[in-house]
């Protein structure tokens, strides 16, 4: 089973993420974990190009979604589809809806032309269920004011607002495989609710 974590910035996704594959693992499943940008040397490589706060040449929004759509044709190939061959259960933080919610909502790139691009990509591979923690975009950034900034996060309220919005569309649209959360819940209470649904997916899988 492959499952992913989205959300808007400071929304919780690695800490939930990382909550879930510990119960996994403590029920014996084998577990990969893995995240976007990155994953791979490659992947990781590209991560600190597209997420560094200074750049002599600021990145247009073509480079980035392609930039984007390199690391993620990397990740499925070296790291998800071996994972899943192997019967392990995958978690990813980010995914192709990141795409979506960032570069096509949040930048204003052609929703048609992207989504070729993000099939190239994963060889039209697609979560079985996605978690996608919702919060406030100005709640999710005073949670990220403590850390380090990064490029995307530097971006002014309403590209965040844009992105929040096209996470929300996505919900809207695949209500079967996304299941929205409020993140602004107690950590403990949403993570019992999203082992609660990944387990009853597992089950309905088996």
């Amino acid at each position: 089973m492959f499952i992913t974590f989205e959300g808007p910035e400071g929304a919780g996704k690695s800490t939930q993420l990382r909550l879930l594959a510990d119960t996994f693992r403590s029920d014996g499943f084998d577990v990969v974990v893995s995240y976007e940008p990155g994953g791979t040397s490659l992947g990781d490589a590209i991560r600190k190009l597209l997420l560094a706060p200074e750049s002599a040449s600021p990145l247009t929004p073509r480079a980035e979604a392609l930039l984007f759509a390199a690391a993620r044709a990397q990740l499925v190939d070296e790291v998800v589809r071996p994972g899943l061959a192997s019967g392990a259960i995958v978690l990813c933080d980010r995914f192709s809806d990141s795409t979506f919610a960032y570069q096509v909502s949040g930048r204003g790139l052609p929703a048609d032309e992207v989504a070729q691009v993000v099939r190239f990509a994963t060889g039209g591979l697609k979560p079985d269920l996605t978690f996608l923690l919702d919060l406030d975009v100005t709640a999710g950034l005073l949670r990220k004011r403590a850390a380090l900034v990064d490029r995307m996060e530097r971006e002014e309220i309403s590209f965040h607002e844009r992105v929040r919005s096209g996470y929300l569309m996505l919900a809207r649209r695949e209500p079967d495989r996304i299941v929205l959360l409020d993140a602004q819940r107690p950590v403990g209470e949403l993570a019992a609710e999203i082992r609660q649904r990944a387990f009853a997916r597992l089950r309905a899988a088996s």
